[in-house]
């Protein structure tokens, strides 16, 4: 390489060159070279660089003199006597010049911004979110298939004579348990392979369930999943994990004919059942997702890739998202695409908000549902298009004088599914607390007509957590691996939860059913995630709606027997209670059951309402309440 070539180049090119060095390598030029080069260019780019910066500075700081002898900049018009002037008038002299010959000076001025926009550009951390980003305007109306990672194809390759071999083993370590049964079927899987049993007449199901761990230790396996009924099948499934697992990815389920020949903008991808096939749901028809499993099962990648499949499905005019995200690491990555009608919540309170908006639009909608006469949110949709093709458009039944500044009621337009998004639901319970579960389940109850879902995901299985209200109206749920048979009977109401192995394994209980299918959930990687997102980000930014999460409790979102915040029902006896206590300096609520001869119920609520106030502290170790308001002054 010549000496002038090593100096006219930058820094940067120079080090991609080194990094990628040729195949075949002589010693003796790569003891050389480097000494020459390093002796040449410490001094010669750095200097290029800052002459840059110079050239860039003159055009509009230096005095005119030396701004005459820079090339970069031409003025021909340069007012030669400028030098004797003060430095003020100088500059005075240059703002003359700037009205004089505007179409040189605006030249330089654009060349310079470009330069200044370049560089900023250049100096931002690349691996930075940048909020701001011009990213190029895709061409294809919908993601495609080329922003996900697509795996080598593979060979799965079947050893039939090994599968022959774990059956005849287990054959044998059933009869040494005195159970007596036949493998009669083998459906090896992508990450387990189950054998059907058929066991001899008189063996109950419950000897092989109470073996599992047993079997699981006999046939060396990390666990073993018994399968009690079959639909369709006279036997028993005996799961048993394989010995090299496969990773089913989402490119594999979303390219399936199962998922691109599903047309509604709801359609979720959970992964593979046990025999490699897709696995696709209708989150319409669901209508709502509980998904739980402990640290580190895959819950999180579980509702990522149920988000991006409807990415792939639906427009921001088919479905829209509302994303509560307390642990700011899951969801906020799909900040700015143009489906969410809020920024992704990370407050709690601001949560209880965007929960009562919904509550509040579901209202709406439903009023809206009953003036036209349909029964769901395709119905609906459907009337309005039919309306505007027949040359009739629907104005909005609901609409009063004072609404709007408009004369007239403005036309009903379509109206989008809306998806509620919950990362971590049970920190959510636990910051706002019991207010939230209500709104949940008054959602859960009535909202799928109106085309509002929920995905609720939690790492705390208890059921103080997933309540009976919620598990009752919130019929599919998903269970990945938890740690005890109880966390697997609290989400699935059965167990075998906690049998799984973790990384995707998931079981998947759909609505409507008893029975739950083993699947493998898919992977998207945060690479898949960043360009399906940034994809959207290209076509277009989300209009946010700011009273989701700056709602206020109105008539119209309380629930039924829910109260607005701070006007609390005083009990009728409140002031005389409050006379009694600050005499008697006695707080207790016995004291106050014996005294107006109320319930303990009752009497117990008046002395909360006093803690509340300040007249009487919080209950001490021993139970005994401190009053702290002074006595009553008396009239003498």
């Amino acid at each position: 390489m010549p000496r002038d070539e090593v100096i006219d180049e930058p820094f940067s090119i120079e080090i991609e060159e080194e990094e990628k060095p040729e195949p075949t390598i002589n010693m003796d030029l790569v003891d050389e070279e480097p000494q020459q080069e390093l002796q040449a260019e410490p001094e010669q780019p750095v200097q290029q660089r800052v002459t840059e910066e110079v050239v860039a500075d003159q055009v509009f700081e230096i005095p005119a003199e030396q701004e005459a002898d820079t090339d970069s900049v031409e003025q021909p018009n340069q007012n030669l006597e400028a030098t004797e002037v003060s430095q003020e008038e100088t500059v005075a002299a240059e703002g003359e010049v700037v009205e004089e010959e505007p179409t040189n000076d605006a030249a330089a001025f654009a060349a310079e911004v470009a330069k200044a926009q370049a560089r900023a550009q250049a100096s931002q951390n690349p691996f930075l979110i940048q909020k701001d980003a011009n990213l190029p305007k895709p061409t294809s109306p919908m993601p495609t298939l080329e922003l996900l990672y697509h795996p080598e194809k593979r060979d799965n390759h079947i050893d039939k004579e090994a599968l022959q071999d774990i059956a005849r083993l287990v054959e044998a370590k059933l009869a040494d348990y005195k159970i007596k049964a036949q493998v009669v079927g083998i459906f090896p899987g992508p990450v387990i392979t189950r054998f059907e049993l058929d066991l001899a007449p008189g063996v109950k199901v419950s000897r092989i369930s109470g073996l599992s761990m047993d079997l699981a230790r006999s046939l060396s396996a990390m666990a073993v999943r018994v399968v009690e009924v079959i639909p369709g099948k006279p036997y028993v499934g005996l799961e048993l994990p394989n010995m090299s697992r496969q990773t089913v990815y989402l490119s594999d389920v979303i390219s399936s004919p199962t998922f691109t020949e599903n047309k509604s903008p709801t359609a979720v991808v959970l992964g593979q059942d046990i025999a490699g096939d897709a696995v696709v749901g209708d989150l319409a028809k669901m209508p709502h997702v509980l998904v739980a499993g402990t640290t580190g099962s895959g819950k999180s990648v579980g509702v990522n890739v149920m988000i991006l499949s409807m990415l792939y499905k639906s427009t921001p005019e088919d479905v829209r998202f509302i994303m509560i995200d307390p642990k700011m690491l899951e969801l906020s990555i799909y900040e700015g695409i143009p489906h969410l009608l809020s920024e992704v919540v990370t407050d709690m309170k601001d949560a209880s908000n965007a929960l009562r908006w919904c509550v509040g639009e579901m209202e709406r909608r439903y009023k809206l549902m009953s003036a036209l006469g349909v029964r769901n949110l395709k119905g609906f949709n459907d009337k309005l298009k039919m309306a505007a093709d027949a040359g009739h458009p629907i104005h909005d039944p609901l609409w009063q004088p004072g609404d709007s500044m408009d004369a007239e009621p403005p036309l009903l337009e379509k109206l989008p599914y809306i998806v509620v998004v919950v990362d971590e639901f049970a920190d959510l319970i636990m910051v706002v607390g019991k207010k939230v579960e209500e709104l949940i389940a008054r959602i859960a109850q009535k909202a799928r007509a109106a085309g509002i879902h929920l995905i609720l995901a939690t790492q705390r299985p208890s059921v103080d957590v997933i309540t009976g209200l919620i598990k009752a109206n919130i019929p599919t749920r998903v269970a990945f691996t938890v740690s005890t048979k109880t966390d697997s009977r609290t989400i699935l109401d059965q167990g075998g939860a906690e049998s799984l192995l973790g990384m995707g394994d998931m079981l998947y209980l759909p609505p409507g059913s008893s029975h739950t299918i083993r699947v493998h959930g898919a992977f998207a990687s945060d690479d898949d995630v960043h360009a399906v997102v940034n994809d959207w980000k290209a076509r277009g930014k989300p209009q946010y709606i700011e009273a989701i999460t700056q709602a206020e409790q109105s008539a119209d979102s309380l629930l039924p027997g829910e109260k607005p915040e701070g006007d609390e029902d005083v009990d009728p006896l409140f002031d005389q209670v409050v006379e009694h206590v600050t005499e008697t300096r006695r707080g207790s609520v016995s004291g106050v059951q014996r005294r107006f001869k109320i319930g303990y119920n009752r009497a117990a609520r008046i002395v909360e309402q006093l803690e509340a106030q300040g007249i009487v502290s919080a209950p001490g170790h021993n139970g005994n309440r401190e009053v702290l308001a002074p006595p009553p002054i008396k009239d003498v």
